[in-house]
């Protein structure tokens, strides 16, 4: 994601970086490199034309022309528009006073309303609300299934009416979810290829019979300048509350993501980050910039990390830790939170300084976790306990039960030796830092 625009971004900073001192020439030359990569990232010329007079114009004062370190200044500048013309804050879905919160999913065919649809559902039961889906999209080959299944796969009711007037089902699964204590509706409506009249008009009517709390514009983050003119539709035929980015983990050069709030006013208020029906997050347009940027999301990261890791296993952790007594299966356990936070390139992204073309060329493994497990789990309880006890004739039995080599079962040995090593130091430093701020809370150790 914006791998292409972080890279042409940083190389316009460059011409910066280069300088202790800028004249006025010096700005807008880079600027125009800067107005390169954002139109060649396919976001709106018209959001262009009006990020690059706002930051040449602050730029071209004295605010970065007489600062000691112009270059950081111009970065600065830029990274504050950006979240400017993205939308200054997260912002979430209106929960109704009085239920049931009624989210009405629009979009074109193909954007991903019916699993986005699942995917919100799923997100808000994680927030102790219970969610309805509802299935309106009557002229998709098996869009009712779909929704069926992902209602089964994420434990939340579908309420359908097969393949009848999709304005009278809406209608019936709002009042269903009254009548049955259901706090959330997510309306699945149909789409069509491209917008036109009769889509809009059964939109429309939907959203007169039910009076939806949100209207929510799904769409595909690789839809490019298109994405635009989409949104403007429904927009003006809908007025949307707000837009959920999909496929925003795909190959796309992210200019809807910039575009979108400055041409509807509307927020982005989600983001579809994979496959799987965890995959969304909550749009913040200040770690998306910092991510443009290449300065990383540090605070995803962190949230990432605080969903996967559970407390108690934190805090047998930190025991163990401290009478030194962390084994291989802790080792395991370890390996298995890192998987819950997902794929591993994402979250080397979100590090500071990790550049994309770094990313690009480093060969990240993600097999190799699961040859760690698989080397683990072909050990005995008490080897898992004692490693000291796998000889040469132990460490070939293992390797042969987890498909492996003897050289991948010593190089896992090593790597978790040198685990141990650096988690006693780590409890050590831990213990002078508990004798003067008090007790201190130890997360899991990768």
């Amino acid at each position: 994601m914006f791998s292409n625009l972080s890279e042409k971004l940083n190389n316009a900073f460059k011409r910066f970086r280069s300088k202790g001192k800028l004249t006025e020439a010096d700005v807008k030359a880079g600027m125009r490199e800067v107005k390169l990569a954002l139109l060649e990232a396919d976001v709106n010329f018209k959001v262009v034309k009006e990020f690059i007079k706002n930051v040449t114009d602050r730029a071209v004062g004295t605010e970065v022309l007489e600062s000691l370190l112009p270059a950081q200044q111009i970065v600065k500048i830029v990274n504050e528009e950006l979240i400017s013309l993205m939308g200054e804050k997260n912002e979430k879905l209106t929960i109704s006073p009085k239920p049931p919160t009624v989210v009405m999913m629009v979009g074109l065919q193909g954007s991903g309303k019916t699993t986005h649809s699942g995917k919100l559902a799923a997100y808000y039961k994680k927030q102790g609300k219970n969610p309805l889906l509802v299935a309106c999209d009557v002229y998709r080959p098996a869009a009712v299934d779909q929704l069926k299944v992902v209602g089964s796969k994420i434990n939340v009711p579908v309420f359908e009416q097969g393949l009848g007037d999709p304005v009278k089902i809406a209608e019936a699964g709002v009042k269903h979810a009254t009548k049955n204590g259901y706090d959330m509706v997510f309306i699945d409506t149909a789409g069509r290829l491209h917008v036109d009249e009769v889509l809009m008009n059964e939109l429309s009517a939907i959203k007169e019979k039910v009076s939806p709390t949100e209207i929510i514009l799904v769409m595909d983050a690789m839809t490019g300048q298109d994405a635009v003119n989409v949104a403007e539709s429904f927009n003006e035929k809908l007025d949307i509350t707000g837009v959920l980015l999909s496929k925003l983990d795909g190959d796309t050069r992210g200019g809807a993501a910039i575009s979108v709030r400055y041409v509807t006013g509307k927020p982005i208020k989600f983001v579809g980050t994979g496959e799987k029906l965890d995959a969304l997050e909550p749009f913040h347009p200040e770690r998306m910039a910092s991510r443009i940027l290449g300065m990383g999301d540090v605070l995803s990261l962190i949230e990432k990390a605080e969903q996967a890791y559970d407390e108690k296993q934190a805090a047998e952790l930190e025991r163990k830790l401290r009478e030194n007594s962390f084994t291989l299966s802790d080792y395991l356990d370890q390996f298995k939170q890192i998987k819950k936070m997902g794929n591993m390139e994402d979250l080397l992204g979100m590090l500071p300084g990790v550049k994309p073309s770094q990313l690009k060329n480093a060969q990240i493994d993600e097999k190799s976790i699961s040859h760690t497990e698989a080397i683990i789990l072909s050990m005995t309880e008490r080897e898992r306990e004692h490693p000291d006890l796998i000889n040469g004739s132990r460490k070939k039995r293992i390797a042969a039960g987890s498909g492996t080599t003897v050289e991948e079962v010593n190089k896992l040995l090593r790597q978790y030796d040198q685990t141990n090593k650096m988690m006693k130091q780590f409890t050590g430093q831990g213990k002078k830092l508990r004798n003067k701020k008090g007790k201190m809370k130890i997360p899991f150790s990768f």
